[in-house]
């Protein structure tokens, strides 16, 4: 999708730094942080949201999300996917809050 924010990062436009990275994903910094860690995990098919998201992807992401708190040595965390506007999703591509720390919300 040629205007998601978040297939241009995954496409390399902005030479954002993935935390990892593997063929289903991207992991990368919040640039609005709500906690001391905040990390982004982004799958690179563009799916909107949870509601059209596969089982198999999202088995995936949270695989994604296992790797990324075990390699970077976060042990208290919480996930957060927001899906739909209501709900306070901002950008419509699918994507897992992982957050530790002090959380701001």
């Amino acid at each position: 999708m040629t205007d998601c924010i978040f297939c241009k990062i995954i496409n390399g436009d902005f030479g954002t730094e993935f935390v990892y990275e593997d063929d289903n994903a991207v992991v990368f910094k919040d640039i609005n942080p709500k906690a001391d860690v905040h990390l982004l995990v982004v799958p690179k098919e563009h799916v909107a949201d949870l509601n059209e998201c596969s089982e198999e992807l999202i088995g995936k992401l949270m695989s994604v999300v296992k790797k990324v708190t075990v390699q970077e040595g976060i042990k208290s965390f919480k996930t957060l996917i927001n899906t739909g506007k209501d709900a306070g999703q901002e950008v419509f591509h699918l994507h897992i809050h992982i957050l530790s720390g002090n959380i701001k919300f």
